[in-house]
């Protein structure tokens, strides 16, 4: 995974938060988060951080859509506050290699979190070991995502593990959840990319096929990285990251309705107003 050179670094990440000073409300900065662009689970994660940051502490926040590689060197140099989407120790782990001593891991947003190949589940195939005697059946394809993405890098790896007779297919967050519909509409087989959490598996019947090889890791978990000068910029913001925690199913609602065209600042208030007990133990002083 190649990072930008610090001349594009600084170009991209200007164009998206600005070279002007933070805007300032009631004496506190404005705080940058950065979410992977198209990820529809840090959609959802991000915007209901955000707003409860926003209603509860009093903070502007601004949410950075960006690649993963720019969002990790973004909380790295302080350009930006806080990713919570930071996939460990499997689909990110490279870059937190890269840049452990320069963040702060602040906790799990959502444990148990999963990437691998999936399929529905009236396909007959099991196994990834299963995919080249039913090659024809699949048409010799995985539908993938962003090329460079975690997932899509395990996925080359396990084509070559498995030496298995098929194309991985570039694509697009949406254009994989396009084709999984199509597919599961008309009763067809299809393999994509895919992870937990996501929408999908509260939409259809799916499952992840078994990796014998376990090229893809065991269960992983989304965590909560900021830079350490957070701590001093926005201390209440710091504790309520160190306790927001999704529970199973909790963030399906969100990503759902964010999936079926509601705005993700909507969604995340509609979330917020049906949980106020739960939103009380994340904001809740230590």
């Amino acid at each position: 995974m190649k990072l930008p050179g610090k001349y594009v670094w600084a170009g991209v990440l200007s164009a998206m938060v600005g070279l002007s000073a933070p805007a300032w409300a009631d004496g506190k900065p404005t705080l940058k988060i950065g979410y992977v662009e198209g990820w529809d689970d840090s959609v959802a994660t991000s915007n209901v951080a955000a707003r409860i940051i926003e209603k509860r502490f009093g903070y502007q926040v601004q949410l950075v859509p960006v690649a993963a590689g720019i969002m990790w060197q973004g909380v790295a140099r302080g350009d930006l506050d806080a990713t919570l989407s930071a996939w460990l120790p499997v689909t990110q782990g490279a870059y937190w290699a890269q840049f452990k001593d320069k963040v702060v891991d602040l906790g799990t947003n959502f444990p148990g979190a999963k990437i691998g190949l999936v399929v529905p589940d009236y396909v007959g195939a099991k196994s990834i070991d299963d995919l080249n005697a039913q090659k024809s059946a699949f048409g010799g394809r995985i539908v993938g995502i962003d090329a460079g993405a975690g997932v899509m890098t395990k996925t080359d790896q396990a084509v070559k593990q498995y030496d298995l007779s098929y194309t991985v297919m570039p694509s697009s967050g949406s254009g994989m959840t396009a084709e999984l519909a199509r597919s599961v509409n008309a009763k067809k087989p299809v393999i994509v990319t895919g992870w937990t959490p996501h929408w999908m598996f509260a939409k259809y019947k799916l499952r992840f096929l078994d990796d014998p090889k376990n090229v893809y890791g065991a269960a992983e978990h989304v965590d909560n990285v900021a830079n350490p000068e957070l701590e001093t910029k926005a201390p209440q913001v710091v504790s309520f990251l160190k306790k927001f925690q999704w529970k199973p199913g909790e963030i399906d609602s969100v990503m759902l309705a964010i999936q079926g065209g509601e705005k993700p600042d909507a969604a995340a208030d509609t979330w917020i107003a049906a949980h106020g007990d739960r939103v009380n133990t994340w904001v809740a002083a230590q």
